[in-house]
């Protein structure tokens, strides 16, 4: 992050990947908030995590707004849950005024979909076989080399 005000960031999920996001993105200046159903996925966060953390369903809006969706810069949906995550986004964006929102989807079908809402989505599974296949394709351009 570079100069100006924190971003304002909430963090859904805090399993391996919202933890991380979270630590790295407070690390770095935002001032971030993490959501979780489970008291004991807080446990992910380091010590020196400095943002705060919503014990709470994040498909019931007031558990968005008391972790800062409304009008955030970015929120982050990291769930194990490709529906839920298009739901928080959606309702970060269309209801809550969030300026990004950002889901992550499993499901490669659902990506286009999801997209064609306008919403924005990483998906584990498409980037991971795309490095797969780069590395099939590095290994065959050196057996031919």
């Amino acid at each position: 992050m570079t100069g100006g005000a924190p971003l304002k960031v909430t963090v859904v999920g805090c399993g391996r990947l919202g933890a991380l996001l979270a630590e790295r993105l407070s690390r770095s200046g935002s001032d971030v908030v993490v959501v979780d159903t489970d008291p004991a996925a807080f446990l992910r966060l380091p010590p020196s995590f400095g943002g705060f953390r919503i014990c709470g369903n994040a498909v019931e809006i007031d558990v968005l707004r008391r972790a800062r969706a409304e009008g955030a810069d970015m929120v982050l949906a990291t769930t194990r849950d490709d529906n839920l995550n298009l739901f928080v986004t959606q309702a970060a964006v269309r209801v809550l005024g969030a300026r990004r929102a950002v889901a992550r989807v499993f499901e490669p079908t659902r990506e286009s979909t999801y997209r064609a809402l306008g919403v924005e989505t990483i998906c584990p599974t498409t980037i991971a076989a795309g490095a797969f296949i780069d590395r099939v394709a590095g290994a065959a351009s050196r057996k031919d080399g």
